[in-house]
């Protein structure tokens, strides 16, 4: 008779499982493909999809800049201005103020 005894293959095979389940937690929370590297990578999603909207912004921009002083079309405004800029000059009838 073994009344004192306690069986010890169920108590290992229990641990095994406990331990085997605390590691595909772990895992499935901290690892490459975890939640918490999928967080990171849906924020970094949203940080270059922004920055991606801006730059077809910028780029929307310089595209009708170019546009108006093309040869087909040409803005005798625009002209004045990038020509005032680069070349830092007034006109005799303005007044500067810095």
């Amino acid at each position: 008779m073994t009344h004192g005894k306690t069986p010890i293959g169920p108590l290992i095979f229990f641990a095994g499982a406990l331990v085997l389940a605390a590691i595909f937690t772990l895992a499935a929370v901290q690892g490459s493909y975890g939640i918490f590297r999928r967080a990171q990578i849906e924020a970094e999603i949203t940080s270059l999809e922004a920055e991606r909207a801006e730059l077809r912004a910028e780029l929307e921009r310089m595209a009708n800049l170019t546009h108006r002083l093309s040869d087909d079309f040409l803005d005798i405004d625009l002209l004045d201005e990038r020509a005032r800029e680069v070349l830092g000059t007034v006109r005799a009838d303005e007044i500067v103020i810095r």
